[in-house]
């Protein structure tokens, strides 16, 4: 994927298999009322050294491009904050980028800098679900993403959403624990949402709650996955079939986080292509010209 960064870590399988059940979330806890069984499930593979052991810690980077720091009011009446690369000119399109187990480095920052240039009348920010925490080692994220609280994560994405304004459209992106919180945002942004990536996170398994999507989504997956595994993806088909919603799948023969170029699974290959298809999708969901 072409300058994609997405450095690290993994959502989970939630409960398909034995193996599944015994890895669950790296996700923070999604949006909304989960069963007792994942929300025991999240974080668990913050402190699980085989999931760490494979992600090295990121070069150091220092991104230098256009874009600024934004801080945002949100319905808990703590700030948010996020990175914003506005577009040229005036646009009620909005890109929300999430980061995965890392937090928002400045790799993200550069990330969210490419779709901006490659999408030109869209608004792009990256959102900051770890309140201003970025890690630099496994352990440090492990910690920082196990502390994430759903009700934070949710506040904050309300209040980015409040901040993109009520006339709005919406659509997101993210990787691993962002990707699974990609979905999330989809949900809450209700009518104002217009598309949705998500990279190797966890899928929503609440058809009730799936049927309230706005969106298509488009779910890009690793076939060797351990975490979320082809078992786990096509229960998300099915599930989503059921709600009445469309997803598309991209599989690929690699593994978790074959985008990340930090990652030792890294495949320069499917990653460029991976990158090709979700920004074909957003530009067409955004109705914008290549």
């Amino acid at each position: 994927m072409k300058k994609l960064f997405t450095l690290g870590a993994a959502m989970l399988s939630l409960t398909f298999s034995a193996s599944a059940q015994k890895m669950a979330s790296c996700c923070a806890r999604p949006a909304g009322n989960l069963s007792a069984s994942a929300t025991e499930a999240f974080a668990m593979l913050a402190t699980d050294k085989d999931f760490s052991g494979g992600h090295e810690s990121p070069l150091p980077y220092k991104y230098e491009g256009e874009g600024r720091n934004i801080e945002f009011k949100t319905p808990d009446g703590k700030p948010g904050h996020g990175f914003e690369i506005k577009s040229a000119t005036p646009s009620t399109k909005y890109l929300f980028v999430i980061h995965e187990w890392w937090g928002l480095n400045d790799y993200i920052k550069k990330e969210a800098a490419a779709f901006a240039q490659e999408m030109p009348g869209v608004n792009v920010i990256a959102v900051d679900l770890y309140d201003g925490k970025v890690a630099t080692t496994p352990d440090e994220a492990g910690k920082y993403m196990g502390e994430v609280k759903t009700e934070r994560a949710v506040a904050i994405l309300k209040g980015v959403e409040m901040y993109a304004g009520p006339k709005a459209q919406f659509a997101s992106i993210g990787w691993c624990f962002g990707g699974g919180w990609s979905l999330q945002e989809a949900l809450l942004g209700g009518k104002q949402t217009v598309g949705c990536v998500m990279y190797y996170g966890m899928p929503e398994k609440d058809v009730a709650k799936l049927k309230m999507l706005n969106s298509d989504v488009l779910g890009i997956f690793a076939a060797q996955d351990k975490w979320i595994n082809p078992e786990v993806v096509g229960q998300f088909k099915k599930d989503m079939a059921t709600a009445g919603k469309s997803l598309t799948v991209e599989s690929y023969d690699a593994d978790h986080a074959f985008a990340n170029p930090s990652n030792p699974k890294f495949n320069q290959e499917y990653a460029a292509k991976a990158h090709g298809q979700a920004l074909a999708y957003l530009r067409g969901r955004f109705k914008v010209k290549a």
